[in-house]
């Protein structure tokens, strides 16, 4: 397996912005290992009061944009609530990244492409290159066309400053068949994802920083990382944790899930947060209380 994108995200990319890995693990020291998700999910629209419509989602995300933006590490707004109001709503997601910058908050956007040659290049050139509408500090990925497949997105992250997190081992029962499963060597398919991760972040790790080429793990997969023999630690970037929260993750989970890899992951939560809105004031508490937790679990 070749070291894809490795090698230049230790320095300032072409762009001059600092590494992804190096601002998040900054921000993270700042503020706390907290992402906040953004997820108008309809029954939420519904319960701030708000239509589903474009309209409403604007509303919905910029409000909460005003409640947590500079206060938490990071945002990650799920593209697809947006892309289900078509064209309206993509621009909603455009003006919630513009935000984002706007208030100096890491977005972190969950659109978990994947694909081969030009097309996953094309991908790369709509999230993850300077100047682009939906640009953002990094974006979800999955490696199942094959961990090199993705070498777009990680070869143009590197160069912009950005960053990637690649789904390793998700949550949901049907992820276990792929993720779990093991080849003839007798590494599971998991195994193989943190090993390219690890490649790719090996001069970030030699250097001695927080790498920008992520993992996305369950924060509920509860043995699952020790049972595959995972080494989140060893792979070198942040740990994307959905899961956090209203899904049942605690701090017991979380340091029985992460264990030596505590403090490279970035908790997500998404409905813990903003089932206290819409008042921008509730929200803003709730995310204060959700970042302490976290903080209380990851970095004791």
């Amino acid at each position: 397996m070749s070291a894809v994108g490795a090698g230049r995200d230790a320095e300032p990319g072409l762009s001059g912005r600092p590494p992804f890995g190096a601002r998040l693990a900054a921000v993270m020291d700042e503020r706390g290992p907290l992402c906040v998700g953004i997820d108008p999910h309809r029954e939420l629209l519904g319960a701030w009061g708000l239509g589903d419509d474009a309209a409403g989602l604007r509303d919905f995300c910029l409000r909460a944009v005003e409640a947590v933006g500079g206060r938490v590490a990071a945002v990650k707004p799920q593209s697809a609530f947006f892309e289900r109001h078509g064209a309206a709503g993509i621009a909603v997601l455009e003006q919630t990244l513009a935000a984002l910058r706007e208030c100096g908050t890491l977005s972190v956007l969950d659109v978990k492409r994947g694909d081969i040659g030009s097309t996953m290049a094309g991908y790369a050139q709509a999230y993850l290159v300077d100047g682009a509408p939906l640009a953002a500090d990094a974006i979800t990925v999955s490696p199942y066309l094959g961990y090199g497949s993705l070498a777009p997105a990680l070869d143009a992250a590197a160069a912009s400053g950005r960053g990637v997190f690649v789904l390793a081992l998700t949550s949901n029962p049907e992820g276990a068949g792929v993720q779990h499963a093991r080849g003839a060597n007798g590494r599971s398919v998991a195994a193989g994802v943190v090993e390219g991760v690890a490649a790719s972040n090996a001069a970030a790790r030699a250097a001695g920083v927080l790498g920008s080429v992520g993992l996305v793990v369950g924060a509920t997969t509860g043995g699952a990382v020790a049972g595959l023999g995972l080494d989140l630690r060893g792979a070198g970037g942040p740990v994307l944790a959905p899961g956090v929260g209203a899904q049942g993750a605690g701090a017991a989970e979380l340091e029985a899930v992460f264990g030596p890899a505590r403090r490279q992951v970035l908790a997500s939560t998404s409905r813990g947060v903003l089932r206290a809105g819409p008042d921008v004031g509730a929200l803003r508490a709730a995310a204060g209380a959700a970042s302490a937790r976290a903080a209380r679990a990851l970095r004791a």
